[in-house]
């Protein structure tokens, strides 16, 4: 059961933060590029689709960790009993109903700040669960702000990556240096904001700015994910140089190998929020 909570909280992550990713970048593009919104509409409502579907997954294996067996889980009553009374069930209806808000307004002429509003929401109310719950009182309201922002940070880079590749396979027309620019602007921002509120992610849970010892458990996988953010790091400085130089192949397959990175560093979170923090005495 371990196992398939990592891999829903993987898919679930994934498809929330590319939904709100997506949706953050379009202001970036060229206005020729932002407009038809139909050409990748299918492609969002198939990810609101697949977070709502881990989502309600989510639900149904915390509610078995908490009842034991699946009889109880799948009960009515036990369901609503979670939903109601938990921190985590109260969280999690917001955050369904936020998804099931997405998808109405995905398949209906909603404009895109509802629906850049609608993802914001959806993305956020992913802070207060997992670790972000640890904490009581302002410290524990002051911890999940912090996870919160480093959820948007991490979403409108990651989720802003397979954008940016739809743009560079149609460089047709498409001022790249300026679409480029306008990313690694933004890019720097959000990698300030990753780290920082990565780091204090870790001093607060941990007592220290990092966990010991460091080839174990949560800092072992903690490890990974800053080694995988570096790679994204230094392949967005490559990405910059290469749109300089007009290499815009290999400037495709640089931010296709990107995304891929973010996309295991987000493997490796969706590990990490299962496991508990090496705490300092």
């Amino acid at each position: 059961m371990f196992s398939a909570m990592v891999v829903c909280r993987f898919v679930h992550f994934s498809a929330v933060l590319l939904l709100f990713g997506g949706w953050v970048f379009r202001p970036l593009l060229p206005g020729t590029l932002s407009g038809p919104r139909q050409q990748v509409q299918g492609a969002y409502r198939g990810l609101a689709w697949l977070a709502l579907a881990s989502g309600l997954a989510w639900l149904l294996l915390t509610t078995f960790s908490m009842a034991g067996s699946w009889e109880d889980t799948l009960d009515l009553a036990t369901l609503k009993l979670v939903l109601g009374s938990t921190f985590f069930g109260q969280v999690w209806t917001a955050h369904l109903l936020f998804n099931g808000l997405l998808l109405i307004a995905l398949y209906t002429t909603a404009g895109f700040g509802l629906i850049a509003v609608v993802s914001f929401l959806l993305l956020a109310t992913l802070a207060p669960v997992g670790h972000g719950a640890m904490l009581d009182g302002w410290q524990g309201q002051l911890l999940i702000l912090n996870q919160m922002i480093h959820l948007l940070c991490v979403g409108a880079w990651v989720g802003g990556l397979p954008v940016l590749w739809w743009v560079l396979t149609r460089p047709a027309g498409v001022a790249v240096d300026a679409v480029l620019r306008r990313f690694s602007n933004v890019g720097f921002v959000l990698v300030a904001g990753i780290i920082l509120t990565g780091l204090i992610n870790t001093r607060v849970l941990t007592g220290a700015l990092w966990p010991t010892p460091l080839f174990q458990g949560f800092a072992l996988i903690l490890l990974i994910k800053v080694v995988l953010v570096g790679l994204m790091l230094l392949l967005a400085l490559f990405n910059l140089l290469m749109s300089r130089a007009g290499h815009f192949e290999v400037l495709r397959r640089s931010v296709a190998l990107e995304w891929l990175f973010g996309v295991s560093a987000v493997a490796a979170v969706s590990l990490l929020g299962t496991l508990p923090p090496l705490v300092v005495s």
